[in-house]
Order: structure tokens, then sequence, then C-alpha cells
């Protein structure tokens, strides 16, 4: 195994994979005429200087990647319609309040109201109306993959999903960085963002069961304000889990959210693998770079 850190992180945008390495980010696209873009930056470090704190540290680095993450998604969306049809930074910012206030009201919001009027009906209270909280986030949720799917521009971007998936894995597991190496390894990762988001899922109801059922005011504010408290304890139990899945109990702890990602990936082809090689290889050091050609020559 080599010295250097192992881990990278990335994910899905139109037609391509973005990633993130130790010092810079890139997006790789396949534009409209076959061949593969690609556009890297600096990595911001803002989110670093947050390291050793527990908790902060997560809730830091999600906003970061949220960040990257609508960058990304801007710039490969631009890259499929004629330079006059494209979002300027004002466009995207307009956007992307659109789809946090749609994620506020449709998984946050409305499961806790519908939460309430059902424990009432059904007589359900302390612990278990928490439960029922989480289960309907979790088919609200479910459905929604389900829905949007059936999409054929989703299936693409669910594909390029499993391509930064199985990208990452033939680079953190030794073998030659190329798409039939790659494409031998699961589309599933347990560092993937919907991983992440069943992680949330579960200590939502644990942290919510302690603060009881307010009053309706109190307990939709209480949905709200302790997003980033749970996000920062998920994002714990994530980095634990990533560092010891040698354990059985934790490769078992994670299957639910490994599960999961069947619904957020599919099977990408050896070009979508090349793109997401592409932006692998476009964010890694010199040393990197080298230890990966050493690969090829064993």
């Amino acid at each position: 195994m080599a010295d250097q850190p192992r881990y990278m992180g990335g994910q899905a945008v139109v037609e391509g994979v973005m990633m993130r390495g130790e010092s810079s980010w890139a997006v790789a696209v396949r534009n409209p005429e076959g061949g593969i873009d690609v556009e890297v930056h600096d990595a911001p470090r803002w989110a670093e200087k947050y390291a050793r704190v527990p908790l902060l540290r997560g809730v830091m680095n999600l906003a970061e990647s949220m960040s990257l993450g609508m960058k990304a998604l801007s710039w490969s969306a631009n890259q499929q319609v004629p330079e006059e049809e494209r979002l300027g930074s004002k466009g995207m910012g307009v956007t992307m309040v659109i789809a946090l206030v749609f994620f506020a009201g449709f998984f946050v919001l409305l499961p806790a109201l519908g939460a309430r009027g059902l424990s009432s009906l059904l007589d359900i209270n302390g612990f278990w109306f928490h439960v029922l909280e989480g289960a309907l986030v979790l088919g609200i949720f479910l459905g929604y993959l389900t829905a949007v799917g059936l999409m054929p521009d989703i299936r693409r971007v669910f594909q390029y999903h499993g391509a930064e998936h199985k990208a990452i894995a033939a680079y953190e597991n030794d073998v030659p960085l190329t798409p039939e190496s790659a494409q031998r390894f699961t589309t599933q990762h347990v560092r993937c963002g919907t991983n992440f988001l069943l992680t949330v899922l579960v200590i939502a109801i644990i942290v919510y069961s302690v603060i009881g059922r307010p009053a309706l005011p109190v307990l939709v504010l209480s949905r709200i304000v302790l997003i980033p408290v749970i996000a920062g304890i998920a994002y714990e139990v994530i980095r634990f889990a990533a560092r010891h899945m040698d354990k059985r109990w934790v490769r078992i702890a994670m299957k639910p959210g490994l599960t999961l990602q069947r619904m957020t990936t599919r099977e990408p082809s050896l070009d979508q693998l090349e793109v997401a090689i592409a932006s692998l290889r476009a964010v890694m050091t010199n040393d990197q770079i080298a230890e990966v050609e050493s690969r090829v020559a064993a």
C-alpha cells in the first residue's frame, strides 16, 4: 500500500464526475462532441481550521462540500448547452435557494407535520412518535428516488455516480486505474452521501427523542435548528466506519446504507468510467500519479 492518504471524494454531475483530492478539485464531463472536458481548481481550505473539533468539523466539511458540489453541477450543466443558454452565478444561486427550500419543506417539515397528525390518530407517543417520523422521512425519500430514477437524464447521473465509486475503489485498492480494472468493483461505497443520509435519519430519531414532543411551532423549529447537530454526529459516525470497515460489526451496521445506494447508483459504461478516472487523475498529486503509474508496470 502507498503511504499517502488514500481517501478521495466526489459526486456525479451532468454527464460527468466531480472529484476532490488533497489540494485541488476537478470536474470532468463528456461534451456533446464526444470528448472529455476537464476543469481544475484549488480546493478550498476554510473547513480545515475545524479539523480537530468533533461535530463542528462535520458541519463545516458538509457546507464546503455542498458549495463545491453546486459549482461543479453548474459548470457541468453549462457544458451541455450553447453559451447563450448557460446560467450565470446569480441564476445558480437562485436555483440553490429553491432546492434548499424544497429539501427543508419536503424532507423535514412535511414528515414532522405528518407524524404529528398520524400519532394523534393512532395514539402513538414517546420514542415511537420519532420512529414514525423517521419512517415517513424514509418513505418519502425512497418514493422520491424511485420516481426520479425513472427519468433518463437522472439514470445517467446515477450511472456516473456508480462510475465515481468504482474509480475511487480502484484507486484505494491498488489496481491499475483503467476503466476495465475499475469496472470489476461494486457501485457501493461507505463514504457515499446516500449512506450519510440514512445515517442522518437514524441519528435524527435518537436526537429528536431526547427533546420529546414539544408544541407544533417548537417542533418545526427544532427540526430545522438541529440539522447541523445531526449532520455533525453523522459525519463522525461515517468517519469512524470508513476507518474500521475491517470489523465485522461495522460492516453489518453500514449494510443498510450501502444497500440503499443501489437506488442512487447504476452500473456505468466504460466510457463513463473513463470520465470518472479523468476527473480523479486531475486531482492527484505528482506522487500519487507516479504511484498509480507504477501499478501498470507491476
